[in-house]
């Protein structure tokens, strides 16, 4: 950004018009082993559990500009899931289906999401 408007390509005011904030969630999953899950690029891609990334990349696929991303905390025994989509529904039923996702399939603790 500091180089575009450098160059003189964009102001900061023209490029804060185009950016717009989207619905996002953040929810928590208590799990049995949190060291189960390992990611990569920055905390965006879940390397473990095997196969796990390609269920959840199903579940975006299904939301207006979706995304989620599963990494466990560093201090509870807890897996922290963020969701974002295009509407306020959307990213309540990603967050949830994900957050299931990870209570199913890795040894939820207490009640199901």
């Amino acid at each position: 950004l500091c180089i575009l408007m450098e160059n003189g390509h964009q102001t900061f005011s023209s490029w804060s018009a185009a950016y717009t904030d989207l619905p996002n969630k953040l929810a928590k999953v208590k799990v049995a082993d949190r060291g189960a899950f390992e990611t990569e690029d920055v905390d965006r891609r879940l390397v473990r559990p095997a196969g796990m990334q390609g269920k959840i990349n199903e579940l975006v696929s299904k939301q207006s500009k979706g995304r989620s991303f599963v990494r466990p905390s560093g201090t509870e025994d807890v897996v922290r899931v963020y969701a974002e989509a295009g509407t306020q529904s959307e990213v309540d039923e990603l967050s949830l289906a994900v957050a299931r996702l990870v209570f199913d399939e890795a040894g939820g603790i207490g009640d199901r999401p």
